[in-house]
């Protein structure tokens, strides 16, 4: 493994490799590397697979040089000098092209007048790829000039509206696939009906031993009823899962156990049991919680009975 193409053949193989593991591997979003060790333990082996095969083919063509005789290898050596020469020449090529100046032995040709101190000037002609720029540059402006200008194509503030639009359904859409970014300030109530299957596959593999199967309460509190001990609420329940209960004694946290997005997923849950009846409810504890964010009810006045008096007269006659 001395020469380049010798590398490159390992890293090319190294990245097959790795594309193959990560598309045949299933491990959702995260990189196979970061779901199953084992991923790491292949790689090492097509690594050492493929050194041990260029140092196979390194050693082969070592044994079959050695055989030649010395003008055989003389002549092998002299090929191999003209394929190194050559093996770039095409870019070299293409970079005089792009240039397009006099080599120096032709630099006589375009010498101009100009003399000053000794210093000449030769008259090269302007790089190709620099006057095809100018060109493009050009015709970009004009092109703009009719749309923006006389056609009165859209403003900077109507291409600013729409690009913050389109920005806001990007971010929509990253946060459908990237949940695990919620925390404590950004969560929210989850309502579509595979979250709330995937909460309540949480809360019957953790929760259940303390709050029975229908939240009716056990050694935890009641989670159907309007009473709540760390508060109500999507932001406080999901505190109180990612956190802990009441230090001491209340509910171990979960942050340590459970991702981000699988707390908002059973802290949803949770609140759909609000208004359930449990089989066997357990008294209410904490207080009486009411969501300051829930739209106030108004209360009609009731009609007061407003009750008329009539006097009757009486005339009397002398």
């Amino acid at each position: 493994m001395r020469s380049t193409a010798s590398y490159l053949r390992v890293i090319a193989f190294l990245f097959i490799a790795y594309l193959l593991i990560e598309f045949t591997i299933e491990s959702g979003e995260e990189s196979a590397f970061m779901v199953e060790p084992l991923s790491w333990l292949i790689m090492g082996m097509v690594l050492l697979f493929i050194v041990a095969i260029e140092i196979s083919l390194e050693a082969l063509r070592s044994i079959l040089f050695r055989s030649l005789k010395p003008d055989a290898q003389e002549r092998y050596l002299q090929a191999e000098r003209i394929k190194k020469e050559q093996r770039f020449k095409w870019i070299k090529n293409m970079y005089l092209k792009l240039l397009d100046s006099k080599p120096v032995e032709e630099e006589g040709e375009i010498v101009l007048d100009h003399d000053y101190d000794g210093i000449k000037e030769l008259d090269n002609n302007l790089p190709p790829w620099w006057v095809y720029s100018f060109y493009a540059t050009i015709i970009f402006g004009v092109i703009y000039l009719v749309r923006f200008h006389v056609l009165n194509d859209y403003t900077q503030v109507e291409e600013y509206e729409t690009e913050v639009a389109e920005a806001k359904i990007a971010i929509e859409k990253y946060k459908k696939t990237a949940k695990d970014l919620v925390d404590i300030n950004t969560v929210t109530l989850l309502t579509d009906a595979a979250d709330i299957k995937a909460g309540k596959a949480v809360f019957t593999a953790n929760c259940v031993a303390c709050h029975k199967a229908d939240g009716g309460g056990g050694i935890g509190p009641n989670l159907t009823d309007e009473y709540w001990i760390l508060g109500g609420g999507i932001k406080n329940v999901f505190r109180t899962v990612s956190e802990g209960g009441r230090d001491g004694k209340g509910m171990v946290a979960w942050k340590q156990t459970l991702k981000p997005v699988e707390m908002a997923q059973v802290s949803s849950y949770i609140i759909t049991l609000g208004g359930t009846t449990p089989a066997e409810p357990k008294e209410a504890q904490g207080e009486l919680w009411v969501d300051p964010d829930a739209p106030k009810k108004e209360t009609p006045k009731e009609e007061e009975n407003i009750e008329i008096v009539s006097d009757s007269t009486s005339v009397a006659s002398k």
